[in-house]
């Protein structure tokens, strides 16, 4: 669809109030935060949410722009955003979450076959299936093209064994998409992008408990697992450029992570930990100083992100400008996080027990899980090479005078 404006984007922004006010359930409006938990459960949900995800499942809105021929919305870009500037406005989180929808399905439609596409594509539009990402292993983190999970031509399949590591939520997923090794004499040219089924015999997930108490990640193995030839995305030994293709789409999602309904500001918060002074101000002069440096940065986040995505051309996808973004989102999530714990003070540092809520028992949970954020999707060294290289045309080495 193209991507019109005026009366046009008006009469879409008519008809999307009108479906969004006969079908979003109004109980759950005042907890934005439950929704996009229930968004990311594992669980099967439940009550109201189960109704929002089913209509917004059957509209193709929880995937705006994909294909109607998959199951999605078939929107414009315009289309989608005036989408979510309404479903904001309502309190509407989208219910169809995961990695399908952020990284493996816009990959999919890029490279996939038409049969993948009809097989993988509706499940995910429909919120009915889990993936997984099977791409670092313990000796390829940084250096990911130095991976070894091997998968061997067996006839119409192949052998994969190996192990991966830091796979999120493996221990859910029904899928995995993964990269592989299908050449020992090539390193970037010989991986190949393959599908596994999480249920294949020989496949064998462990959690990896974190120091925020729970299990995000996991280790998986493969032991000789079979996987039909069918399961391959692209041509043999081309994963590498499908693995940097979908990496993107990771990085544009996590440097997006500022979009959606706004959480609490952070002045607000700790007007109710700090004292004030007789004009309402908070009274600690440097608190205040580093909290509109904090909010400022965020408001840059927010309004560079719209302003991509508003100069992004039709229906195409992300760029390098993504690592820029998710360098920016996750240094602004992690500074939030941290101003959070030092605002509350001994009611931040709160694990478990009696005397605090349930977002001071989170404060310190969220703040150690951010610290992540700068790892993983790909550190922040890697994304500063890449914007030098690939953005600001900067030579790979250079030599001191």
């Amino acid at each position: 669809m193209a991507d019109f404006g005026g009366a046009d984007l008006d009469a879409f922004r008519a008809q999307a109030c009108a479906w969004l006010d006969e079908n979003f359930p109004k109980s759950l409006a005042a907890d934005t935060d439950g929704q996009q938990l229930a968004a990311q459960s594992p669980q099967a949900p439940t009550g109201d949410f189960a109704v929002w995800k089913q209509r917004m499942a059957e509209k193709g809105w929880g995937a705006p722009t994909w294909p109607s021929q998959y199951g999605g919305g078939g929107l414009s870009a315009a289309e989608a955003r005036v989408l979510a500037d309404e479903m904001n406005r309502i309190g509407a989180v989208n219910p169809i979450a995961g990695m399908g929808i952020s990284m493996f399905g816009p990959t999919l439609l890029e490279y996939g076959d038409e049969a993948q596409k009809q097989r993988h594509i509706p499940p995910i539009v429909r919120g009915e299936i889990r993936w997984c990402q099977g791409f670092s292993e313990p000796g390829a983190g940084s250096d990911l093209a130095s991976l070894q999970t091997k998968a061997v031509d067996a006839g119409d399949h192949y052998i994969v064994s190996g192990q991966k590591i830091w796979t999120s939520g493996a221990q859910y997923a029904d899928w995995c998409f993964c990269l592989v090794r299908t050449d020992t004499t090539r390193k970037h040219e010989g991986i190949s992008f393959l599908l596994i089924d999480m249920k294949s015999p020989g496949v064998e997930v462990r959690p990896i408990r974190l120091i925020a108490g729970n299990s995000p990640f996991c280790e998986t193995f493969f032991t000789e697992v079979k996987v039909p030839k069918e399961n391959l995305v692209g041509p043999l030994n081309g994963g590498w450029t499908i693995g940097k293709r979908l990496l993107q789409f990771e990085r544009n999602g996590m440097g997006n992570r500022q979009n959606g309904p706004a959480p609490a500001a952070v002045h607000e918060i700790a007007k109710r930990y700090v004292a004030t002074d007789a004009s309402g101000r908070l009274a600690d002069r440097d608190l205040r100083s580093r909290i509109v440096q904090h909010e400022m940065e965020t408001k840059l986040v927010q309004l560079t992100a719209r302003r991509i995505a508003v100069e992004a051309k039709g229906n195409q996808g992300p760029s390098a400008a993504t690592s820029i973004m998710k360098n920016a989102s996750m240094k602004a999530g992690q500074e939030r996080q941290e101003l959070l714990v030092e605002i509350m003070g001994s009611q931040g540092l709160g694990w478990e027990g009696e005397g605090f809520t349930q977002d001071e028992l989170g404060a310190m949970r969220a703040m150690l899980s951010t610290k992540a954020f700068t790892i993983f999707g790909g550190s922040t060294e890697i994304q500063n090479n890449i914007i030098s290289k690939r953005i600001l045309g900067l030579p790979e080495t250079t030599q001191s005078r």
